[in-house]
Order: structure tokens, then sequence, then C-alpha cells
């Protein structure tokens, strides 16, 4: 039967009798509190609740002073990762730098830890149209990357480290570009104006210390203005139409040099040959007529004789005419008509087109044929 039923004995839950009902008594529920704590730290309860309050007070009191104490305590343990540094904070105030692993500091808030990540690679764009030093307009897109390399100075030399890189970005990109002509971005000039660009930011970021380290620096293509747009694209174009017709000359240049200075070696070469075999055969004309001389000299009519054989054997042996000594007559020139017919067909020239020399004893002019009488009278 519930407490409030009709006929019930009315027993108020919260300690209170009687028929009426009626809120609950706090003053009833904090006594029946402290005497359970009472008997948790020393008290007898029931009964015993004045010796409770009286002796076991205190060293309840301490132990959960002590209990507050160790949680206190362990609250200032921390664990820092490999990628990041623990910057340890008293009262405020930059106390050391912890590595990676377990630690403990003055819990708060004696002592704070601020963990800062000095491996992560982080990235700030820039884009803006800039004035060259010839006076021209050109759109140019940076990609700066980053990191942390001291994180004392990165909290608390510099109140905001990443805009003051971009601030440096954007000054050292103006003074380069504006220090350089538009045509060194078009013959192929940006990786010095990176690495310029690259050295005087972190020129301006130390001086600042600002904690921070780059990376890398990566500048894209400068673009014109949309209204010269098309001039700018023409321009590049005949840039690279002069870097390839160059290319294609040096290969030509490379290609031709060779077999020209290989060709006046094969002449030069030649030439000597030739120069030594002429000055060769002309020092062996000379050995034999000095020679000859001094045998003409001990025998000048077997020399004379000998010479004048020698001389006609070497004509009448290229002579298709052929001369036959008659007794008691003249002498009777014969041709061989089939040789000089065989020989009008398949002229005796040599490779070069050129004829073999014939002696005046070949020509047809010089000595007429005889007639068929000739022989006759003769012989009578």
């Amino acid at each position: 039967m519930a407490w409030n039923e009709p006929g019930g004995d009315n027993k108020d839950p919260w300690g209170s009798r009687g028929g009426k009902q009626g809120p609950p008594d706090l003053d009833e529920l904090a006594r029946k509190v402290r005497d359970r704590f009472g008997a948790v730290f020393g008290g007898r309860g029931g009964g015993g609740q004045r010796e409770a309050r009286g002796g076991g007070g205190p060293l309840g009191i301490g132990l959960l002073a002590g209990l507050v104490l160790v949680v206190w305590l362990l609250s200032g343990i921390y664990i820092v990762a490999p990628a990041e540094r623990g910057v340890v904070l008293r009262l405020g105030k930059y106390t050391d730098i912890t590595g990676p692993g377990p630690h403990w500091h003055i819990p708060y808030p004696i002592e704070t830890v601020e963990k800062v990540n000095i491996d992560e690679v982080r990235t700030v764009s820039h884009r803006a149209n800039m004035l060259t030093k010839d006076e021209n307009i050109i759109q140019v897109s940076l990609a700066v990357q980053y990191r942390i390399k001291d994180a004392r100075d990165y909290l608390f030399a510099v109140r905001d480290p990443d805009y003051t890189l971009r601030e440096a970005t954007e000054s050292a990109l103006r003074e380069i570009i504006g220090s350089n002509k538009m045509d060194t971005f078009l013959s192929g000039g940006r990786g010095e104006i990176v690495t310029k660009t690259e050295n005087l930011i972190q020129t301006i970021l130390d001086r600042y210390q600002t904690g921070l380290l780059l990376t890398s620096v990566n500048l894209q293509d400068p673009q014109p203005p949309e209204e010269v747009q098309g001039a700018f694209q023409d321009a590049i174009k005949a840039q690279e139409d002069e870097v390839r017709y160059k290319n294609q000359a040096e290969a030509y240049a490379r290609d031709i040099l060779p077999r020209a200075r290989g060709d006046a070696t094969r002449l030069r070469e030649e030439s000597n040959a030739y120069k030594e075999r002429v000055i060769a055969d002309a020092e062996g004309e000379t050995s034999r007529f000095l020679q000859t001389l001094q045998e003409y000299k001990k025998a000048p009519e077997v020399t004379r004789k000998r010479l004048y054989l020698d001389a006609m054997e070497s004509v009448l042996t290229n002579s298709s005419k052929v001369m036959m000594q008659v007794k008691d007559g003249n002498n009777l020139m014969y041709i061989p008509l089939d040789r000089i017919m065989q020989g009008s067909a398949n002229p005796p020239y040599s490779e070069t087109g050129d004829s073999y020399p014939r002696s005046r004893a070949t020509q047809p002019t010089e000595t007429p044929l005889r007639q068929p009488g000739d022989r006759e009278r003769g012989g009578r």
C-alpha cells in the first residue's frame, strides 16, 4: 500500500511523522550526511554522533585535504608528442622548453604548458599585381612553405608571427620584382628571383625574431594584365622560337664543323702526299738523268742509240700501225683494219674520261695510205 493512500500509516519518506504531509526537513538531511561521513572517517554512528564529530572530524578533513593535494599534483603530469615542444610558463613568464616524452610541472595556476608543433609545414600564399623595373605590370603568385624553428620566439617575440610572415613576403617580393625587368622573367630568370626572394624573407624573419624557418618558395609563371595578355603570349612564343632556333643552329654547327675539319685534314694529308710523291718523282728523274749522263759521257754513240731505241719502242707500242721493211724497195706500212675498227668501237678512255695520249705516228693524216700500185712500182 502506498504511503499516501487512505487508510495507510501515512509515513513520510523524508522522515516526517504524523498524518500531515509536508516538505522534507533539510536539517535532518544535513545531519544524516554528517553522520555518514563521521562513520567513514572514524565515527561510530547512531548514538556516538558527538564522539564522531569531536574525535574523527579533523582526521577526516586531513585525509580529504591530502586526497585533494594528490589529485592536484597529479594534474601537473603532461606528455609532449615527438613533433611538439612544451613551453613551460611560471606565473605567465617563460621558464623552460621540454622535449618529447612525459614531464611534470607545478600544476595550475602556478605553472602552465604551451605545446607548439615544430614539424608541421604551413603555407602562405600571396598574389598581387606588381611593377617591374622597366615599368611593366605583371601579376605574380608566390607560395611560401615554412615551419617553426624556435618555439620561444614564436610565442613571445612577436605578437602574430604568421601575419608578420605574410607582410614580409609581400615586401620582399615587391622589392625583388621592382629591381628586375620583364625580360628577366621571359628569359628564364625566375630561379634567381626565387632565391633572392627567399633569402630576403628569411632575413626579415630573423631580424624580427619570429622563430620561423622557410622550407620552400614557389613562384608561378608571371601573368600580365588581361588587357595585354595576347601581346604577352606573343612575346613568350618569340622567346621560345629564339631559343629553339639557337638550339637548331648549334646542332647544325656541331654537325658541320667536325665534317669540315675532317675534310680539311684529308685534303691537307692528300696535298702532303702529292707533294712528297712529286718530289720523289723529280728526285728519281734527276737521279736517272744524271746516271744516264754519266753513261753518255763514257759511250756517247751506244747511249744515244739505246735512248733512241727505247723512245721508238715506247712510241710504237701504243700505235696501231705496223711498219714493214721490204727488201730492195720502200718501206711498207701495214694498217690492221680489224684492230682499228675494234679500237674505234672501244676507244681507250681512262676512268676519268680522258683519252690516252697517242703518238704522232698514230695520226692518219700524217702518213697517207699507199696506193695499190706503189708496191709494184717499188719492186720494179
